[in-house]
Order: structure tokens, then C-alpha cells, then sequence
């Protein structure tokens, strides 16, 4: 298994339009952010990355909403993801739309991405399975330097791990496009749909919402009790005199 910190330098893509089929990848993203986006609710939504600003929420019960990158125009903050310019526990909700396969530390990002997300926030998080066509397509010496085969694709399951170990609880998790064919895009989803489940795994994106767990400490009881102080008689008390 590979290292999650890599000193490999990356090239991270800024918009949808860097990626190969990057439109209908951006399409089918877009599909289940709109079956999402209704059962979100709170105050404040960060978008991080060009690719996840370019994702729209226009039926988000959240209305304000961050998009954060470097290069995409449509930013409205321009920070680093490693160090968020916000304080704790400040947004509703997070979407990741493959930000963790294009850089060098995913652990640092999440961690950050801990640190400003309320108790209760859900968090999106979409990526390539390398255990896929598209991922098996980046052992060509030809493609491994380009996008999208350049990134570092980690599985599902690994992303899930992640997630639990920061106390999250993993509500969905998709995988999906085990053809990532845009020709003739309509037999190849009914395909797909005819081979069932166990094809799932296989999927080149998956697609994980993630809620942020915080369970309160449960005091322990001691085994051991005080003794009953001693009190002093009642004043209806009565001492029998005996002869």
C-alpha cells in the first residue's frame, strides 16, 4: 500500500475542463450533489478546490457559500487548503470534489477540514478508484504523466478508513462509471445497471457523504459508596425509662 504523503509534485487541475471526459464526470458529480444538496441544512458551506466550485448548489438549503481556490475564477477566497483562514467549527458542510487525489498530505487536508467543520456536518468527498479501468489506465508510461491518470487515486474503502478514524460516519458511499465511455453513454449505463452490485466496486468515481460524529464522554460510576454520616436523634424521639 502506498503512503498517504507523497513529496511528488502534482499538478492540480483548476476546473473541469483539465480533465479527460472531465464534463461528464463534472455531469454525473452534479446528479447526486442535486439528490444531496436538499437534505443539507445550516449557515455556511465551503466549497474547496476549483473543481468543487464549479459544482453548483442552487437547491441548498444553505445559502451562504465559500468557494476557495488559487486559480479558478470563481473563487471568492484564495487560500491554501493546508492552512483554511477560518476559525473552529465554522461550516455546515464541505464538498471535496477530487482534492484528495491531486495533492501531497490528503491527511493534513482532512484534518483541516476537521478543524473548521461543525458537530453533525456533512462532508462530499468524490474521487477516481484506482481499482478501475480509468486507474488501471495510469500504468500506461504514456498517460501516467497527464491528467487525470497523473493524480494518486486512492480506493474507497482507504478513504473510509480516514473517515472513521476522525470520527466520521459514512452515510453513502457510490461507486459507479465501471465503463467511463462518453460515446454511446446510454448503452453502457444499462449495462452497468444489468451486472448488479458486484460491480460496484469496480467503478471509476465514487461518491462518499460523511457526517462528523461527536459523542459526549460518559461519566464512569465509582464501584465504591460513602458511608452514611452519622445524624443526630429526631426531636420525636422518645428514650423509654425502665425501672
Amino acid at each position: 500500500m502506498k503512503p498517504a504523503r507523497s513529496n511528488k509534485k502534482l499538478k492540480m487541475p483548476h476546473s473541469w475542463s483539465h480533465l479527460k471526459n472531465g464534463q461528464w464526470v463534472s455531469e454525473s458529480i452534479q446528479t447526486r450533489m442535486d439528490e444531496w444538496c436538499p437534505k443539507l441544512f445550516g449557515y455556511h458551506m465551503l466549497k474547496l478546490g476549483g473543481l468543487s466550485c464549479e459544482l453548483t448548489s442552487f437547491a441548498c438549503n444553505i445559502q451562504h457559500q465559500v468557494n476557495l481556490d488559487i486559480q479558478n475564477p470563481l473563487h471568492n477566497v484564495i487560500a491554501d487548503a493546508y492552512d483554511l483562514p477560518f476559525l473552529e467549527k465554522s461550516f455546515d458542510a464541505v464538498v471535496l470534489a477530487h482534492q484528495l487525489d491531486y495533492c501531497n498530505d490528503p491527511h493534513r487536508v482532512l484534518r483541516e477540514v476537521d478543524r473548521v467543520m461543525i458537530d453533525d456536518g456533512y462532508l462530499i468527498i468524490t474521487g477516481f478508484n484506482p481499482i478501475s479501468f480509468t486507474g488501471l489506465a495510469s500504468l500506461m508510461p504514456w498517460r501516467k504523466h497527464n491528467l487525470p491518470w497523473s493524480g494518486r487515486m486512492f480506493t474507497p474503502t482507504r478513504i473510509r478508513d480516514w473517515l472513521e478514524v476522525l470520527n466520521y460516519q459514512v452515510v453513502e458511499c457510490d461507486c459507479y462509471a465501471l465503463f467511463p465511455m462518453q460515446s454511446y453513454r446510454t448503452m453502457w449505463t444499462w449495462f452497468e445497471n444489468s451486472l448488479g452490485d458486484w460491480a460496484s466496486p469496480m467503478g471509476s468515481l465514487y461518491f462518499i457523504v460523511a457526517r462528523k460524529r461527536t459523542y459526549p464522554l460518559k461519566p464512569i460510576k465509582p464501584h465504591w459508596k460513602l458511608k452514611r454520616k452519622l445524624t443526630p436523634l429526631g426531636v420525636n424521639y422518645k428514650v423509654s425509662n425502665r425501672s
